[in-house]
């Protein structure tokens, strides 16, 4: 991570937008991702929402957060969960960021989830499909 960081802040501190950004997990497809977003101090995120609950971890520097009628300042190695309204961010310092986005879905109704779940992953995992990640406890 820390030579993701170091490759995006030299591309921002160069680039004529002065920010730059790398989704490095989920995406389109997916219901959750993550992105690491350098900004070049001064440099601002305009005000905008996201399509479901986020954090915001500072991996190096300073920004400022301004959700609704709130303002944080954010430091490297602090959490920020975003609400869920329109918010904007600046950059008090060259800055890198950890966004991590839920994007919203529509509930599933109780009587589709399945209550066997454990049983249904063994199933599965005899058969050779995983259905969970390599690394996902065993629920």
């Amino acid at each position: 991570m820390t030579a993701l960081v170091d490759g995006l802040l030299s591309r921002a501190l160069n680039a004529s937008s002065r920010r730059n950004m790398r989704t490095i997990d989920g995406g389109r497809p997916h219901l959750l991702y993550q992105s690491v977003i350098a900004l070049a101090c001064g440099q601002r995120i305009e005000e905008h929402d996201h399509p479901g609950e986020a954090t915001v971890q500072v991996l190096r520097g300073r920004v400022r957060v301004t959700a609704g009628d709130d303002t944080t300042d954010v430091s490297t190695g602090q959490l920020l969960i975003v609400p869920d309204v329109r918010h904007s961010v600046i950059a008090l310092e060259d800055a890198a960021l950890l966004l991590t986005v839920a994007k919203r879905t529509i509930p599933t109704p109780a009587n589709r989830v399945n209550p066997d779940l454990p049983g249904s992953y063994q199933r599965h995992h005899q058969r050779g499909r995983r259905r969970w990640p390599v690394n996902a406890p065993l629920p």
